[in-house]
């Protein structure tokens, strides 16, 4: 398909009710939120984007370059070379407590080489871009005079004005048997059934859009906000009332690199191609995760959005 760059949706904005009470703890509790109108990019950034803006601008993402040791003391000096995290199928079941049995650093992994050395953008120009970090996905954004939604708009928008259905669609995972979303199928991480007709990310705009007109906001790709990670219950709120417009944690916690639960992370939203019933149930719009903001990986992108 041909992708039209810099092609946007309004979204009217207004009252929803925002996590879930139904699913993981970092949902609850669900509250409501308002949110301004704004617009949305209608496809997650692609790589033929990301590559126009890298050509305009020499911009090199984080995956490309080497780590500082100062930053990283005592670390494998292997895990210091340009590399960023990418997803290895094993070849069997193993331990599901260890994600390392799954997820590798791998040294030449960037966003021209989605699956590591050897691999490359061939027939990909119109799949989100991956192994983009935080600040390379604001880069682009502000480069486009953008910037990355917040948590309450980005799911609003993922919404697309059907509340409170489990899913974008509706509150079923298929219709008519037709899966809805770049998900995985069969037992994570091991087996996978490709009954989507995709093993990894799928070309934007390959499934239906949501009521806003709005594609793959479910699965391919997690997609960035600007929000920091905080849990849904520190939220200054009462049940009667709607959040004007909120926003995760505002301040950044000190960053000591020899404890990796003080990375700052700030909230990504949507689900992958990684996602399944078996393992991880996140393509729902009031699903979240904490990313740290220094790591890339080959199943998170973004979109961006425009305000005022």
């Amino acid at each position: 398909m041909n992708v039209v760059a810099d092609s946007m949706i309004d979204i009217a904005g207004g009252v929803f009710l925002m996590g879930s009470n139904d699913h993981y703890p970092e949902e609850r509790p669900a509250h409501k939120a308002r949110v301004a109108p704004f617009r949305i990019d209608r496809y997650p950034v692609t790589n033929r984007e990301f590559a126009l803006f890298v050509r305009e601008t020499g911009h090199v993402t984080a995956a490309e370059q080497p780590a500082d040791p100062r930053d990283y003391p005592g670390a494998d000096p292997a895990l210091l070379l340009p590399s960023s995290v990418v997803f290895v199928q094993p070849p069997g079941p193993v331990d599901m407590n260890n994600t390392h049995n799954w997820w590798h650093y791998i040294a030449g992994a960037d966003w021209r080489h989605p699956r590591g050395p050897g691999s490359s953008l061939q027939g990909l120009d119109d799949h989100p871009v991956v192994h983009v970090t935080f600040a390379d996905a604001l880069a682009y954004a502000q480069w486009m005079d953008k910037d990355l939604p917040t948590e309450a708009e980005w799911e609003f928008a993922a919404r697309g004005g059907r509340e409170p259905t489990e899913f974008a669609w509706g509150d079923s995972l298929t219709l008519d048997g037709r899966h809805q979303a770049n998900t995985w199928q069969g037992q994570f991480p091991w087996q996978s059934l490709d009954e989507d007709g995709h093993r990894w990310t799928s070309p934007v705009g390959s499934y239906a859009p949501n009521d806003y007109g709005l594609y793959d906001m479910i699965g391919n790709v997690w997609e960035w906000t600007s929000d920091w990670y905080q849990q849904h219950d520190q939220l200054q709120s009462k049940a009667c009332c709607a959040i004007d417009n909120p926003r995760g944690g505002e301040r950044e916690r000190s960053h000591d690199p020899r404890d990796a639960s003080a990375v700052p992370r700030r909230v990504m939203k949507g689900g992958s191609h990684l996602c399944a019933p078996s393992y991880c149930r996140r393509y729902r719009p009031a699903a979240r995760m904490a990313q740290p903001i220094d790591t890339s990986t080959c199943h998170v992108g973004f979109r961006c959005v425009e305000r005022g």
